[in-house]
């Protein structure tokens, strides 16, 4: 208590909140623990005292509310101030009194609670018998007394529960008659239910009932043969062996095994004619006041005849044959009968079925099955054969033979022989002409009969043979059956010839094989994966069409074909190259003869061009000015004259240098008139005709030259002066 007071003035001194937080902080750590004690112990007989003590670790005196609960009711409560334990004490317990106690403290908001203790009370009943030495049958009462109204008592015999109940008293009352014999022990208990709770008490005292065996026997009596036959007359008598009053009420009863015979007082009669079945315990039974005593016998009884058995014959039997059914019991007693004495008859009756003599039964057989059993009879006794179930055959038919699958050339055959009608098993045989090759035995009908050769090739030849009976078998007909001829020798064939396809021709790609149809044939192109095309033909050949070709369906073509023999064949590539078509390659050559003729007529024009409009710009020496005009004019006259010229010859005459200082000044751009032309009369003599811009032509080729600046031009003279020291010539345009 001084390390907690430290530590509150601790906390005190260094906190700087508000008062309320601090009383909060307070309040918090008042209630340290609380425990719950129960002395001297939490199990105490009844009657005794204990004092349950609730106490509190506190951090400070307080003024606490204090309180003790069972199962959540308050048993005590106390406030105090100072101290830190209630003491609340428990005087006289009874059985009641056990539970399940807490106990709490609380300070203001702050409760704690201890953990939960329980006190049991512990009690028992007394138990008081009468008598306690008795016989088997009577009753004895057995009286359990509890200290307090109980909810529940429990009565046990042999240590064994035999009675529980309700009783609104504090003591119980028991009435139980005893029907055995020797020592039996008793003793009780009760349990009180407070609240939802029930607690039990402990046992009582124990007490010990001495059972003497009651003096009564029961009698069995059976009258009947030295040796008892079926069919013997029985005499059986159930009674008790004394006549004491207390027996006057005895109840008898006669048994063969769990059936009752008969009942009564002291004694019962009982007769019945035995059966082999019979053969068993007979027992007598008297009950005396809830005593029960029983005797039993056993007898044997012997067989008079055996259950008869209904046998068949033949052992096998065909729909419509003639059958007997006889019935028969295989042993008897010669002693007291004979064979003609049992009388034999069929259950149900067969109407197809007549009497031949006594168990014998003859008819036609029917066509469907039936169940049947036959009886045997004598002196009232019925004995019955065990039921059958008789199934009349069906005769085989006539079997039919055919090929599973397919009969490929060269490959083994399977051969199926079936009857549609016919018992199992049946035995088939197959046979070639007359020679036997293969048998098998159908005995499922999940099974078939199938037979495997090694050839197609003489199919004709093979008949089965189908029996079930001893009777004539039945035979097919020959077997009919269309053989495959697997594929061979792919062909294709192109149309028209290879050498002579072009666009727009119609195309035919025909791919046949040898072997039975139908085929699927698929034509393939090198560069594709997936067939072009695909069909199914019940022909040797077929074709792949291409109504107009192009360029396009130029390439190496093949085909592939299949027949149910499932072996593939293939053929060899044809290379197919379409060729243009004829009014193209017409079309194309007009078009390269115009195009060739027009460059032709182009260099023609061009060369004819250059020849006759080449300018000749020579530089010479200006001449004096009426030498010009003077020659200018006769120029003129003369160009005049000459009409329609044919120029065919262009020469260039260089003139000799000259010193440009002399050539005459221009202004602006200057045009030049050049026109060369042939004399029709003189075709030695050329001459040269200049002219300025007032002088314009008439006639001739016409060339216009552009002279840009007169410095540009003396320039470029000059430049061609120096190098080649002859005059520049025009370009043809």
């Amino acid at each position: 208590m001084a390390i907690l007071l430290v530590l509150t003035t601790t906390m005190l001194l260094f906190s700087y909140v508000h008062a309320e937080s601090i009383a909060a902080a307070q309040q918090s750590i008042v209630i340290r623990k609380v425990t719950l004690y129960i002395e001297p112990s939490n199990e105490v007989a009844r009657g005794a005292n204990v004092t349950l003590c609730c106490q509190a670790v506190l951090d400070e005196p307080e003024a606490v509310e204090f309180a003790i609960l069972k199962d959540q009711n308050v048993v005590c409560t106390q406030t105090m101030s100072g101290s830190n334990a209630l003491l609340c004490p428990l005087t006289n317990l009874k059985l009641a009194n056990s539970g399940h106690y807490t106990c709490s403290v609380k300070f203001k908001d702050e409760e704690e609670t201890s953990k939960v203790h329980t006190l049991t009370v512990t009690d028992a009943p007394v138990l008081h018998l009468n008598p306690v030495e008795t016989t088997e049958g009577e009753e004895i009462t057995l009286t359990c007394v509890a200290p307090e109204q109980p909810s529940k008592f429990y009565f046990y015999k042999d240590s064994k529960l035999m009675w529980a109940g309700t009783i609104d008293s504090t003591k119980a009352v028991l009435n139980h008659r005893v029907a055995s014999s020797g020592t039996h022990t008793f003793h009780c208990s009760y349990k009180v239910l407070v609240d939802t709770d029930s607690y039990g008490s402990g046992n009582s005292n124990t007490v010990t009932v001495s059972v003497k065996e009651l003096a009564i026997a029961p009698v069995l009596e059976i009258t009947g043969p030295q040796k008892i036959y079926e069919g013997d007359q029985l005499f059986l008598t159930c009674s008790i062996n004394t006549s004491l009053p207390s027996t006057s009420h005895a109840n008898v009863l006669l048994k063969q095994g769990t059936k009752l015979l008969s009942k009564g007082l002291l004694k019962v009669n009982h007769s019945l004619l035995v059966l082999d079945k019979d053969s068993a315990d007979f027992e007598c039974e008297v009950i005396v006041k809830r005593v029960v005593k029983t005797t039993s016998k056993n007898i044997s009884v012997a067989e008079l005849f055996s259950a008869p058995t209904l046998t068949m014959s033949p052992a096998e039997v065909f729909q419509k044959d003639d059958m007997t059914l006889t019935c028969r019991s295989d042993s008897y007693a010669s002693e007291r009968l004979n064979n003609s004495q049992l009388i034999y008859s069929l259950d149900p009756r067969q109407d197809f079925l007549y009497s031949k003599s006594n168990g014998v039964f003859y008819g036609k057989a029917p066509k469907s099955e039936f169940n049947v059993s036959c009886v045997a009879k004598h002196k009232g006794i019925d004995k019955y054969s065990e039921i059958s179930t008789l199934r009349p055959k069906v005769p085989v038919s006539i079997p039919e033979i055919s090929v599973v699958g397919q009969a490929i050339l060269g490959q083994p055959v399977k051969i199926l022989c079936r009857s549609r009608t016919g018992s199992l098993p049946i035995t088939y045989t197959l046979l070639k002409g007359y020679t036997t090759l293969m048998v098998t035995t159908v005995r499922l009908a999940s099974e078939e009969a199938v037979f495997t050769v090694e050839s197609a090739s003489d199919l004709r030849s093979y008949k089965c043979e189908a029996k079930n009976s001893l009777k004539n078998p039945q035979y097919s007909k020959t077997l009919i059956a269309a053989v495959t001829v697997p594929l061979s020798n792919p062909t294709l064939i192109v149309i028209p010839d290879l050498a002579e396809i072009t666009e727009g021709d119609h195309l035919y790609i025909i791919c046949s094989v040898e072997g039975t149809p139908p085929v699927t044939f698929k034509w393939y192109r090198s560069d594709k994966k997936d067939p072009v095309y695909a069909i199914t033909s019940y022909s040797n050949n077929t074709d792949y069409q291409i109504p107009v070709l192009s360029r396009n369906h130029s390439g190496r073509y093949s085909c592939e074909a299949v027949n149910p023999a499932n072996n593939i064949v293939y053929s060899d590539f044809v290379d197919i190259q379409v060729r243009m078509a004829l009014w193209k390659k017409a079309l194309i050559g007009g078009v390269c003869g115009l195009a060739v003729s027009a460059l032709v007529v182009g260099l023609v024009l061009y060369f004819k061009s250059r020849r006759v409009s080449t300018e000749i710009s020579v530089w010479t020496q200006r001449p004096p000015e009426t030498e010009f005009f003077s020659d200018t004019v006769d120029n003129e006259e003369s160009s005049v004259v000459t009409t329609e010229p044919d120029v065919e010859y262009t020469e260039v005459v260089h003139a000799q240098p000259v010193d440009p200082s002399r050539v005459p000044r221009r202004q602006g751009t200057d045009t030049v008139y050049s026109e060369l032309q042939n004399s029709p009369h003189d075709m030695d003599d050329h001459d040269n005709y200049v002219s300025d811009q007032q002088h314009v032509p008439t006639q001739g080729s016409v060339e216009y030259t552009a002279l840009n600046g007169e410095h540009d031009e003396i320039t470029r003279y000059q430049s061609e002066v120096n190098s080649d020291q002859d005059l520049p010539s025009s370009s043809v345009g």
